[in-house]
């Protein structure tokens, strides 16, 4: 045996541990979590513009809907390519990319003279909003196991500071500036996260698996800096990488069932959480459900009835878009105490079950209460998605699997438009009955899913052994295996 055999080794998952949570994290908290204020504005801002085109412009229904529809086809076929991206090229350098192109033509869009154009140039921001599900994927990656689920809860604080800064700002400009102020100046945070990029640092475990140690040691020591911990001694070592970003890599047979589930619920909770925020407008604008009703009797395609958000409408979407604070609580509560899968679960279940009361003819405070308990819920389950699924593929597939993940939340995005908005006008129990009907089949889902994350270490490589799943951490697996060839020497 050579000198080298002996010499201390340590790999991401042991420094990552060793540093533990601090002044580095918190700062990357701050970074990636301007990109879900990002995220969180440009969609909010889609129910917000609505209203407002389909008086404006003289709209029909299922235009107003495409409107929404076609930021989410964006989204939907860039979330892949983007994955693909991040597992190649790097996290960092996928969000940089993409935040810029999401600024250029989110900007851009104020300007749109026609309808046309508002399509095209919204498609695109679209495309630019695929990659920020990467921002999770990258802020995991320097995280320990004991605070993972915390920290990654809290940065939905951010999706939704983002979500009622939004509502607050169309309170302000809608009434007096109009749409194209509105649109132009929700890109602000957009422009303050590709600022604050100068700081943010390459994953440590995706540089190891590139094979750029050097790289690697330096983001680690700067951890170990900001942490006010010892630098580890040893030598940086990497797991065998099997082939990288690859889609046939999630459906190896221990991961096939993982993927395919975790697809429907991504679908499943985008379809609801966007469908639950474009019914608050529709259903607030009508005052109850028996008007809806009654409206429901015209025609859905007449472009000459319409109402603009009034001061009321956008102070009641506040009270129901400050759901999204208790439903991080929920979140932050359920996959620390009874774990991802059944927290995805409760989530779903609830949200179905506050949908029910809306079949009767209940007054506004009444559709504001079960509104505001439906979002909380739902908000809750979309950040529990947003934890388990970077927790249960490995780093090669990690990216890949959000973008697709990612892919198929966004087709539910697309889908839901024409549900809470055009067949909304034809039929309120069908509408309500479909999105009842999806949550609950997402929740028996849950429940089937293989691997429960809370308190596991994340995986490096898909030629890692299982034991880990079990409870072995990394660490004790690398020792078991020195004694192991210490006692054959």
């Amino acid at each position: 045996m050579s000198d080298s055999d002996f010499t201390e080794t340590f790999t991401v998952d042991d420094a990552v541990e060793a540093f533990g949570i601090g002044k580095f994290q918190w700062k990357l908290s701050i970074v990636t979590g301007m990109s879900w204020i990002a995220d969180s504005m440009e969609t909010m801002l889609l129910s917000i513009l609505g209203p407002q085109m389909h008086c404006e412009w003289r709209l029909a229904s299922f235009e107003v809907a495409f409107i929404t529809s076609v930021v989410f086809i964006g989204m939907g076929f860039s979330s892949v390519l983007w994955g693909a991206f991040c597992d190649k090229y790097g996290r960092r350098m996928g969000l940089v990319v993409s935040m810029a192109w999401t600024f250029y033509f989110g900007l851009l869009s104020s300007f749109a003279p026609v309808y046309s154009w508002i399509l095209l140039l919204r498609g695109l921001v679209g495309c630019g909003l695929g990659a920020v599900p990467q921002a999770v994927t990258l802020y995991s990656e320097f995280l320990p196991i004991k605070s993972r689920g915390f920290c990654l809860v809290f940065i939905a604080v951010f999706f939704a500071i983002g979500a009622v800064f939004e509502v607050l700002l169309a309170l302000l400009v809608m009434p007096t500036l109009g749409w194209r102020w509105q649109v132009g100046l929700s890109t602000i945070p957009v422009m303050i996260f590709l600022l604050l990029c100068l700081w943010l640092p390459e994953s440590a475990r995706f540089d190891v698996l590139r094979g750029k140690d050097e790289k690697a040691m330096a983001t680690l020591s700067r951890i170990a800096k900001d942490n006010g911990k010892a630098m580890l001694s040893g030598r940086l070592i990497a797991k065998q990488e099997n082939s990288r970003g690859r889609i046939r890599n999630l459906f190896t047979p221990e991961y096939r069932t993982t993927t395919l589930l975790l697809w429907f619920i991504w679908f499943a909770i985008s379809f609801t959480y966007y469908g639950i925020i474009l019914l608050t407008t529709e259903l607030l604008q009508e005052g109850n459900k028996c008007g809806m009703i009654e409206g429901a009797k015209s025609d859905p395609t007449c472009n000459l009835e319409c109402k603009y958000l009034t001061p009321v409408d956008y102070k009641d979407l506040l009270w129901t878009t400050l759901a999204e604070f208790p439903g991080v609580v929920i979140a932050l509560i359920g996959v620390e105490y009874i774990g991802r899968k059944k927290s995805l679960a409760v989530s779903f279940f609830v949200y179905a079950l506050c949908l029910l009361p809306l079949y009767a003819c209940i007054g506004r405070i009444g559709l504001t209460i079960f509104i505001f308990i439906a979002r909380a819920f739902i908000t809750g389950g979309f950040q529990v998605a947003y934890i388990y699924t970077p927790e249960v593929f490995p780093t090669e597939t990690r990216a890949m699997a959000m973008g697709t993940s990612s892919g198929m939340g966004r087709l539910g995005c697309l889908l839901t438009p024409f549900v809470a908005q055009v067949m909304l006008r034809k039929s309120m129990y069908l509408t309500l009955s479909i999105y009842c009907g999806v949550s609950m089949l997402a929740a028996g889902m849950s429940l089937f899913l293989p691997f429960e994350t809370l308190g596991k270490p994340m995986v490096e490589t898909s030629l890692e052994p299982a034991a880990p799943r079990s409870g072995l951490s990394n660490k004790n697996m690398q020792t078991r295996v020195q004694e192991e060839n210490a006692t054959q020497d």
